[in-house]
C-alpha cells in the first residue's frame, strides 16, 4: 500500500507547484494542489461491508447515506445502498448466528410472555413496502446547520418488510391490558458501561393506533433476513413513522400508560424551537408527511444536452398515499403535472415520477411538489427547529442544472 507523503515531501510538492506556476503552468499547479488536498472517502465500517461503496457516502461509523444519483428509477431501494443510522454501536454478529432463537418480551397485554422469532413465525405473516427515512433527512439544507449528520436526501429508502403483524401477536396474548395507550419498543443494543441506562437506551413510544394499523415484527427485508446493520434478527416496523421509531434488535414490546422516560424519547427527537433544548412538552418526531425530490438530472451529472429531458424523482406521503406530483423548471414560478411511473406498492411506499421537458440551453431550477390523497401539499418552506428534523420543503430540495 502506498504510504502518505511525509511532511518534507508535502513541502516539496507545494514548492514544486509554486515553481510550475512561475513557469506559467498555473492550471497544472491547481490540479496538483487539488489532488494533494482532496480528502479520501471514508471506508465502510465492517458491519456494513456489504454496501456498494460507489452508491453511498460514509459520514461516520454509524451513519451512511445513499447518494442522490444512486436512487435510480426502481421503487425498492437495494439493501446494498440503503442508508444506515444507528444511535448506538451495532451489536455483535453473534445475535444473528441463530436468528430464530432471538427472544422478545411482550408486556402490557393480558397474557405477557417471551416469544422467540421461531414462535412469531407461527403466529402470522404480512408484507409491507414502506419508506424508511431518518428524522434528520434534509438537515443539510437548514441555514443554521444544526448539529448532527448533514443528510441531504439520502437518509431514506423504500423497503419491503415481512413479519408478523403486531395486532396478531397481541390477539394471541389476550389483547392489550386495560388503560394502555402507548406502544413502547426497546432495542437490544449493548449499552456502554458506567452510564445511566436511560440516558442511552434506544426506547421509543408511539400511540397505540400505530399497532392497530400495520405495525410488524419483521424478520425479513427485501426478501432476505434483516441484516444486522438494519436491525436484524428482529425489527419493529411502523409504516409511516420516521426511522428512529422503527426499533432495531427489538427485545421488548410493551403496551404502556405513559411514554418511555428514556432520554431518546423524553428529550431526544423533539421539535424544539431554534436555540432551545428538547423536552417532553414539545412534539415528538413520529409520523412523516408528504415529501418529494428530484433525483435526475442533478448537478453531479454535469451539463445536460439541449433537447428532451426526463425529470425524475420520488414522492411519498408518510401515512397517506401520494395522489400526484408537480414539477417546476423555474424555481416554483410555474408548475406542470408529472406522471407517476412504476408499480404502486401501497400507501406507505414511494412513487417514482417523471416529467418530460424540452429544455434549450440555459440554467434551470428544478423542483417537485407532491400532494397526498388527503389534499396535503408539500410546503415551500421548512419548519425551523433546533435539530433539523422533518424537512419537507420543496424549495430546499430543488436543484439547479445547466443545459449547454
Amino acid at each position: 500500500m502506498q504510504q502518505p507523503p511525509s511532511l518534507p515531501r508535502r513541502r516539496l510538492l507545494a514548492g514544486s507547484a509554486g515553481a510550475l506556476a512561475a513557469a506559467g503552468l498555473a492550471s497544472f499547479q491547481s490540479q496538483a494542489m487539488a489532488q494533494v488536498a482532496a480528502p479520501a472517502a471514508k471506508p465502510l465500517p465492517g458491519y456494513a461491508g456489504f454496501k456498494n461503496a460507489d452508491a453511498v457516502i460514509v459520514h461516520s461509523s454509524t451513519t451512511i447515506e445513499t447518494k442522490r444519483s444512486a436512487f435510480g428509477t426502481g421503487v425498492v431501494t437495494p439493501t446494498s445502498q440503503l442508508y444506515v443510522r444507528n444511535n448506538l454501536p451495532t451489536p455483535p454478529e453473534a445475535i444473528v448466528a441463530d436468528r430464530d432463537a432471538w427472544v422478545v418480551q411482550i408486556d402490557g397485554v393480558k397474557e405477557p410472555r417471551k416469544l422467540s422469532v421461531r414462535e412469531l413465525k407461527t403466529m402470522g405473516l404480512e408484507t409491507v413496502t414502506m419508506v424508511l427515512q431518518c428524522s434528520g433527512n434534509g438537515r443539510a439544507f437548514f441555514p443554521s446547520k444544526p448539529s448532527g449528520t448533514q443528510w441531504t436526501v439520502g437518509a431514506a429508502g423504500c423497503v419491503v418488510w415481512s413479519g408478523v403483524p403486531v395486532r396478531d401477536v397481541v390477539k394471541a396474548l389476550g389483547g392489550v391490558a386495560e388503560g394502555m395507550i402507548y406502544m413502547t419498543g426497546t432495542g437490544g443494543e449493548v449499552l456502554p458501561a458506567g452510564l445511566d441506562p436511560k440516558s442511552v437506551l434506544v426506547e421509543r413510544s408511539v400511540p397505540l393506533s400505530a399497532m392497530v394499523v400495520d405495525a410488524l415484527l419483521a424478520w425479513e427485508m427485501n426478501g432476505e433476513p434483516v441484516p444486522l446493520a438494519h436491525g436484524g434478527p428482529l425489527r419493529l416496523i411502523l409504516p409511516g413513522y420516521t426511522g428512529v421509531n422503527n426499533i432495531k434488535y427489538i427485545k421488548q414490546l410493551a403496551f404502556t400508560d405513559k411514554e418511555s422516560d428514556a432520554h431518546i424519547m423524553s428529550h431526544g427527537y423533539r421539535i424544539s424551537p431554534p436555540g432551545s433544548k428538547g423536552d417532553p412538552s414539545q412534539p415528538s418526531v413520529q409520523e412523516m408527511s408528504v415529501k418529494s425530490w428530484i433525483n435526475s438530472p442533478i448537478p453531479e451529472d454535469g451539463n445536460q444536452a439541449p433537447g428532451l429531458v426526463q425529470i425524475q424523482g420520488v414522492a411519498f406521503g408518510g401515512t397517506n398515499a401520494v395522489k400526484g406530483v408537480e414539477v417546476s423548471i423555474d424555481g416554483g414560478k410555474s408548475w406542470e403535472q408529472a406522471r407517476l411511473v412504476g408499480p404502486d406498492m401501497g400507501k406507505y411506499a414511494w412513487r417514482q415520477f417523471v416529467l418530460q421537458a424540452q429544455l434549450p440551453k440555459g440554467t434551470y431550477q428544478l423542483a417537485s411538489r407532491a400532494t397526498d390523497v388527503k389534499g396535503n401539499v408539500q410546503p415551500e418552506t421548512r419548519g425551523e427547529n433546533q435539530s433539523g428534523y422533518n424537512n419537507t420543503s420543496w424549495a430546499d430540495h430543488a436543484v439547479t442544472v445547466t443545459v449547454a
